[in-house]
C-alpha cells in the first residue's frame, strides 16, 4: 500500500509542474501572439492535468486509509497479547499506552504529515526545473530549501526530548486516573479521590510544563520557517524581475520560478509545523515495535496434546512482577492427575504467587512448572488456557452478561455456559437473579455480592471441562448455601479426574482433600497425605496459623 501510495505521489507531484507550466506558456507565447485558440487549448490541457492530479491524490489518500485500517488489523491481536504479556512483568503505566500508540500510528496514517514525508522527495526535482530556468533562481531556491531543512533539523533537536518527556509523563498521569477509576469503591470509601487528584494533578502539571517548553521552541521554529518562506518568496520576485530586466529570462519564467518554489517548499513547511505529529507517531512505533517484538512472538509453539492433569513444580523461584524479593523459593512438589491438592499456611506465605505460577500468570525467576512432562512455558496460552480451570482471589469479572463472563468472553453456547454453571453448582443461584444468565454484572462483577461472583467465578473456571482447576480462595466469599455448592463441585471434580488445587481458608475444605502442601515464608514445610499432615499440625510441627479439619468449618487465618 505505501509503494502504491509513493507511485500515486510521483503523479501528483509531476501534475503539479502544470501551473508553473501553464504560466510559462500563457506569459510568453499566448500574450504575444494575442491567440485565444492557444489560451483555450492549454487552458483546457492544464485543467484536464489538475482534474487527473485530484483523482490521484485522492486514490493516495484512500490508500493510506486502507492501510492503517490494514495495519491496526494486523497489529491488534500482537498488541493486545503483547500487553497482557507485559502486564504480567511490569508496572501498569510501562504498559497501559500500548493501544493509544495504536491509535497515533494510525492517526498519523490519515493526517497531512505522512503526506507531507510522500512529498518531500520531490523538493530536489523542483530545484531542478528551478534551474533549467536559471542558475541564478536555482541558487536562491536551493539556498531557501537548505535553510528551512536546517530549521527542522533544529526543530527536531529542540523539541524531541521534551516531547518524549511529557509524553511519558502524561502516560503516568493517565494510569493514576484509570487505576482510581477500576477501583471506584476503595477510593470513594476510603477518602482517596483528594489525594489521587493530587496525584495526577502533579503528574500532568509536569507532562503540560515539559509540552509547553517543546511548543514553545516549535512555536519559534514556525514563526522563523513562516518569515523565511515569505522571505524567500520576495527574493524569488526580485531576482526573477532583475534577470527580466537585464533579458535572461521572461516574465513567465519568473513567474513561473515563484511558483515552483512555494510549491517544492509547502511539504517542509508542513513537516517543521506538524512535528510534533511526526514525533509522536516516531515514538508510538518504537513503542510499539519493543512491545509486538518481544519474546519472540513469531515463535508458534509445537501444539502438544491434551492435557491428562499431571503437574510438578520443580524448584520455583518467583517474585512479584518488578520485584527483586523472591516470594517462593525453591518451592518442589507433585500432583498427579485426578489428585484434590490443598495449600496452606500463614498471610503472605506466597499462596497466591504460587497459584498464578500455576496457571502460567506469573513467570518464575528459576525452575518451572511441568504439565504432562511439558514445561508450560511451551504451551501456546491459546491451547492451555481452555484446559485450565483459575479463579483468582479478587475473582476478576468483566463488564457485561453472566453468560458472555462464564464462556470467558468467547461464543456463548448456552449449553455449555449452563453445564458449566451446574458443575458449580450455581445454576439455581443464577437463575433467580432478575435476568438470569442475561443479567449485566457491570465492571468488575459490581452489580453482584461478594459470593455471587464468586460463584460465578467458579463457573468459569469450570468452563470447557478443564483437566486442571486451581482455586484461590474459593470460599472467602460464600454464606454457607455457596459452601455446600463449592464442597459439592469439588467432590464431582474428583469424581470426574481432574487435578484440582485449592487455597483454603475454611478448614472444612481440607477434609475433601488428598494432599496438603503446608507454605510458609515461601518454603514448603510439608507435603503429604491430608490425614498425616493434619496430624502433624495437631500436634504442632508447623506453626498452627493454618486450618486444621478438626477445628471445623469455622474461618480461621489463611
Amino acid at each position: 500500500m505505501f509503494l502504491h501510495a509513493a507511485l500515486f505521489s510521483s503523479f501528483v507531484n509531476l501534475l503539479l509542474l502544470v501551473p508553473a507550466l501553464y504560466m510559462v506558456q500563457v506569459f510568453d507565447r499566448v500574450l504575444s501572439s494575442r491567440s485565444g485558440e492557444t489560451l483555450l487549448l492549454l487552458s483546457a490541457a492544464a485543467v484536464g492535468a489538475l482534474i487527473l492530479m485530484m483523482v490521484m491524490d485522492m486514490l493516495r489518500s484512500r490508500l493510506l486509509l486502507a492501510a492503517s485500517a490494514a495495519m491496526e488489523k494486523l497489529l491488534a491481536p500482537s498488541v493486545v497479547g503483547g500487553l497482557m504479556r507485559e502486564a504480567r512483568q511490569v508496572r501498569q503505566g510501562d504498559y497501559v499506552g500500548g493501544m493509544r500508540d495504536l491509535g497515533v500510528l494510525r492517526t498519523f496514517l490519515t493526517g497531512p504529515a505522512i503526506l507531507a514525508l510522500f512529498d518531500a522527495p520531490w523538493l530536489v526535482v523542483y530545484l531542478l526545473v528551478v534551474f533549467l530556468f536559471h542558475p541564478l533562481l536555482g541558487a536562491v531556491a536551493t539556498a531557501g530549501a537548505i535553510a528551512l531543512l536546517a530549521l527542522a533539523w533544529v526543530n527536531e533537536r529542540a523539541t524531541r526530548a521534551s516531547f518524549d518527556a511529557s509524553q511519558n509523563e502524561s502516560r503516568q498521569a493517565a494510569g493514576l486516573i484509570e487505576a482510581g477509576l477500576r477501583q471506584p469503591e476503595v477510593v470513594g470509601a476510603l477518602g482517596m479521590a483528594g489525594n489521587l487528584t493530587q496525584r495526577w494533578q502533579h503528574a500532568s502539571l509536569k507532562s503540560a510544563t515539559l509540552a509547553a517548553d517543546a511548543h514553545r521552541a516549535a512555536v519559534t521554529i514556525g514563526g522563523l520557517s513562516k518569515f523565511l518562506r515569505q522571505l524567500l518568496q520576495i527574493l524569488m520576485v526580485a531576482v526573477g524581475a532583475y534577470l527580466v530586466l537585464d533579458q535572461h529570462v521572461t516574465a513567465g519564467v519568473m513567474m513561473a520560478g515563484t511558483i515552483l518554489l512555494s510549491r517544492a517548499l509547502a511539504p517542509v513547511e508542513t513537516l517543521i509545523s506538524g512535528w510534533r505529529t511526526l514525533t509522536d507517531a516516531q515514538a508510538a512505533y518504537r513503542r510499539l515495535d519493543a512491545l509486538v517484538t518481544a519474546n519472540d512472538p513469531d515463535a508458534v509453539p509445537t501444539e502438544l496434546p491434551a492435557i491428562t492433569g499431571g503437574v510438578r513444580v520443580d524448584k520455583v523461584v518467583c517474585g512479584a512482577p518488578g520485584s527483586n524479593r523472591a516470594i517462593l523459593k525453591g518451592v518442589s512438589f507433585d500432583a498427579a492427575p485426578g489428585e484434590a491438592i490443598g495449600i496452606i499456611g500463614p498471610s503472605g506465605s506466597g499462596k497466591s504467587t504460587l497459584a498464578r505460577v500455576l496457571v502460567g500468570a506469573w513467570q518464575p525467576g528459576s525452575g518451572c512448572v511441568r504439565i504432562d512432562g511439558a514445561d508450560i512455558a511451551q504451551w501456546s496460552r491459546d491451547r492451555l488456557g481452555p484446559q485450565l480451570g483459575y479463579l483468582p482471589d479478587d475473582i476478576g469479572l468483566f463488564d457485561g452478561r453472566i453468560a458472555s463472563n462464564i464462556a470467558r468472553l468467547g461464543a456463548c453456547d448456552p449449553e455449555d455456559v449452563i453445564t458449566a454453571a451446574k458443575r458449580a453448582n450455581a445454576h439455581d443461584m443464577i437463575l433467580r437473579l432478575p435476568q438470569g444468565y442475561d443479567t449485566v454484572v457491570g465492571e468488575g462483577g459490581r452489580a453482584l455480592s461478594g459470593g455471587q461472583r464468586q460463584r460465578v467465578g467458579l463457573a468459569r473456571a469450570l468452563f470447557g471441562q478443564p483437566r486442571i482447576v486451581v482455586l484461590d480462595e474459593p470460599d472467602s466469599h460464600l454464606d454457607g448455601e455457596g459452601e455446600d455448592a463449592l464442597v459439592r463441585a469439588l467432590h464431582a471434580l474428583k469424581a470426574d479426574g481432574v487435578t484440582v488445587f485449592v487455597i483454603a481458608q475454611r478448614a472444612s475444605l481440607i477434609a475433601h482433600m488428598d494432599k496438603v502442601l503446608v507454605l510458609n515464608d515461601g518454603v514448603v514445610e510439608m507435603f503429604g497425605p491430608r490425614a498425616e499432615v493434619v496430624a502433624r499440625v495437631t500436634r504442632g510441627s508447623v506453626p498452627q496459623s493454618v486450618p486444621v479439619a478438626s477445628q471445623g468449618p469455622r474461618r480461621v487465618p489463611a
